[in-house]
């Protein structure tokens, strides 16, 4: 790695970047390091002028907060070609606030100036995580899929779902999130499908006809009617075509009161009096935590989770030098030395 050559280039990239793309970096580009802060480019330029970018370092990664471990995999594949050693806590453990979660040794050239990359790995990986995580544990082991494509970039859609799987998130619902971690990606219909046929029960039927069986029969209730009067005709339809209905999804918009625990309980009683009390009610809409373990003691069995997953950013990771040439040293405020973490594994 030349940095005189990488920083020169860095700070004129601007003069004649195309500005008609996406804004989002090209895994080209990440490699490249053009996602990292200058002034880590500029260290190891100067480093590189007076002979020091060799200087061995050991750096520790941690966070004040606690949380779920994710984005080992990435930083992993970002120092693919680099001679280090790393030591980490593996994707899906649980961390404490100041735990070391990882930590890499080696030349300062050769990972130094990637520090802003490595934090954004396992910053964003490790907050979708937690919150699959806290969703998880609020619907009692019930099944959470996450719906939070729509409320980041696409180009992080698929990191976002891989990591709510690792949090505990049962499934997700993007194509290239599921696709990446091995799973096919769950949905059903949307509203917009039962506006243009205009009435729910068509939407069924249509659904119904052309959809392979080993999708499950989950039909979204609440576009047009009463949600408890929707589900059993939706369920009565199935009866007499000689199916079974999976699960009815309820997803009331805000302006109509959302999903409640009242309305939950309603029609999962109207569905048991006329025979369907296995029918699953999936709920969605708006939920976090605390509506989720609500709806959940209301009777609740399936909860599909987007906007709180996809848009908690509470985990921020801080890199910090500990050795330099095997000597213990520190900023202000921080004991020299490496941190002692038993938990911490070889992975490089």
């Amino acid at each position: 790695m030349n940095f005189q050559s990488l920083y020169e280039y860095s700070m004129n990239l601007h003069k004649e970047i195309d500005s008609v793309r996406y804004f989002s970096a090209t895994h080209e580009e990440i490699d490249k390091a053009l996602t990292t802060d200058i002034y880590f480019v500029r260290t190891s330029y100067l480093l590189e002028k007076i002979g020091k970018l060799d200087t061995n370092v050991c750096a520790e990664i941690f966070t004040n907060e606690k949380g779920v471990f994710a984005g080992l995999n990435e930083v992993l594949y970002l120092l693919r070609n680099k001679d280090v050693k790393i030591e980490s806590l593996e994707e899906g453990e649980t961390f404490e606030p100041f735990e070391v979660v990882m930590r890499i040794e080696g030349k300062y050239g050769e990972f130094g100036y990637l520090e802003t990359l490595i934090l954004g790995f396992l910053a964003s990986s490790s907050s979708w995580a937690t919150a699959a995580r806290m969703c998880k544990e609020a619907a009692n082991g019930k099944k959470v899929i996450c719906f939070g494509a729509r409320f980041v970039h696409p180009s992080v859609a698929p990191v976002m779902e891989r990591s709510a799987l690792i949090g505990g998130a049962d499934d997700v619902s993007c194509i290239l999130g599921a696709s990446l971690a091995k799973r096919e990606p769950k949905g059903t219909i949307p509203h917009a499908f039962v506006i243009i046929l205009g009435d729910t029960l068509e939407a069924a039927r249509i659904f119904d006809k052309y959809i392979d069986d080993s999708v499950p029969r989950i039909i979204l209730v609440d576009t047009f009617k009463d949600e408890a009067e929707e589900s059993v005709r939706i369920a009565k339809f199935f009866r007499e075509i000689g199916k079974k209905l999976d699960g009815v999804r309820l997803d009331t918009p805000r302006e109509r009161g959302r999903v409640t625990p009242e309305l939950v309980r309603e029609v999962k009683e109207r569905l048991k009096i006329e025979g369907f009390g296995d029918i699953k009610i999936v709920v969605s809409g708006g939920l976090d935590p605390e509506r989720i373990s609500i709806l959940e003691k209301a009777g609740a069995d399936i909860f599909g989770v987007g906007s709180f997953i996809a848009s908690f950013n509470n985990i921020q990771f801080t890199m910090d030098l500990k050795e330099v040439e095997g000597k213990a040293i520190a900023k202000r405020g921080r004991i020299p030395g490496r941190t002692q973490n038993p938990r911490l594994k070889r992975v490089k």
